[in-house]
Parts: C-alpha cells; sequence; structure tokens
C-alpha cells in the first residue's frame, strides 16, 4: 500500500467526539492519484512509485510531460507529480488509481506544503522581535540597528533580520488521521496544515 498520497487543502473545520471533545480539523482533497511511474533497484538504484495529481489544461502541458503520461497510460493531464518510496514497486503497475483509502482513521501523518507567503517582512513581524522605545523623541522603533560584527566585515549566514516571509516548504509533524471519506475522497487531519486553501499538500505516514 503506497504511504502516502497527494491532495489540495480545502480549508478548516471542527469535529466532535463521542465525549463531546471539539475537535479543529483540516480538510484535505486527497486523490485520487495515478501512478505515473514505477521504480526499481536495478533500473533506477531505488524503490519508488510516482504518482500524479490534480488537473491541467493542455496549453499548459509541456510536450515531455505530455509524452511521459502517455507512456504510463494515463489520459488526464496530472499537474503534480511527486514521489514515494517504497520497499518493493512490483506491485503497482503504470496508470493505477489511489485514492484516500490508504490512509486510516487514527494513523499518525506527516503533512507538507508550502507555506503563505507575506512579501518582505521586518525583524519584529519576521522573527518577533522586541521594538525600540516609543517615547517622544526616539526615532528608531522598529529599524534594526547594529548589522554585525565590525572585524570580519561581514554579516554572518544565518543571522536573523528583514527579508522575505513565508512562501517555503513546510512539514507540519504530530498530526492524526481524524476521519477518512474514500467516497469523496476527503481525508480530515487533525490540526492546522501550512498553506493556503487550493494548495498542493503531500501526507505521508509516519511509520512507513
Amino acid at each position: 500500500m503506497l504511504p502516502g498520497i497527494l491532495g489540495t487543502k480545502v480549508g478548516m473545520t471542527h469535529v466532535f467526539t463521542e465525549d463531546g471533545k471539539m475537535i479543529p480539523v483540516t480538510v484535505i482533497q486527497a486523490g485520487p492519484v495515478y501512478v505515473t511511474q514505477v521504480k526499481t533497484e536495478e533500473t533506477d538504484g531505488y524503490s519508488a512509485v510516482q504518482v500524479g495529481f490534480g488537473e491541467k489544461s493542455d496549453k499548459r502541458l509541456t510536450f515531455p510531460k505530455h509524452g511521459h503520461l502517455k507512456k504510463a497510460g494515463v489520459k488526464s493531464n496530472l499537474r503534480w507529480l511527486r514521489e514515494f518510496r517504497v520497499d518493493d514497486s512490483a506491485s503497482y503497475e503504470l496508470g493505477q488509481q489511489i485514492g484516500a483509502d490508504v490512509l486510516e482513521e487514527g494513523a499518525d501523518v506527516t503533512v507538507t506544503s508550502t507555506s503563505k507567503g507575506k512579501g518582505f517582512a521586518g525583524g519584529v513581524k519576521r522573527y518577533g522581535f522586541k521594538g525600540q522605545h516609543m517615547s517622544h523623541g526616539y526615532m528608531t522603533h522598529r529599524r534594526p540597528l547594529s548589522n554585525g560584527p565590525t572585524g570580519p566585515a561581514r554579516v554572518f549566514k544565518g543571522k536573523r533580520g528583514p527579508g522575505r516571509m513565508g512562501n517555503d516548504t513546510v512539514t507540519q509533524k504530530g498530526l492524526q488521521v481524524v476521519s477518512v471519506d474514500s467516497e469523496r475522497n476527503l481525508v480530515l487531519v487533525s490540526g492546522s496544515v501550512p498553506g493556503a486553501n487550493g494548495c498542493l499538500v503531500t501526507i505521508k505516514k509516519v511509520n512507513s
């Protein structure tokens, strides 16, 4: 069984357990995905399964990707392609359709996505730096002052300061599958998932 699945973030809601406890959940449209390539130890040096997800118009599909999907026997234009490492890829076939039923209720998972882009941000918003004095006459309220040592005459790599905020690949750990609707390919995951609604998310089982 595939150790994970691709999907898109739908939004957030909440559900109630039998004992009346409210759990915030993220709704994910998980699959269906299609097997587009099967990699083996003999041909590629490792075992993996490449799957595709999402739809794309013909004019936005590149010619090499069109040939790749045609070779796999997939009729629809797939928008995203991702790989999953597996122990044995012999049980998978090109063009095979895989739904949300690869996940079971209560499974521990990690979700990887691209966080929301915030644009250029200062140190206070980006890293939670403490602001300067707000008293009358003080001119630098939120501006970073000293920017590095004078000896090397350069700024050390990794120094926190103003810059682009967000739009990074984030993996959210410690999540759990609350519910799976295999008919509509919907998965409810506890907690929040990075990224805006409609973005691509990769769900992976922790023990796989």
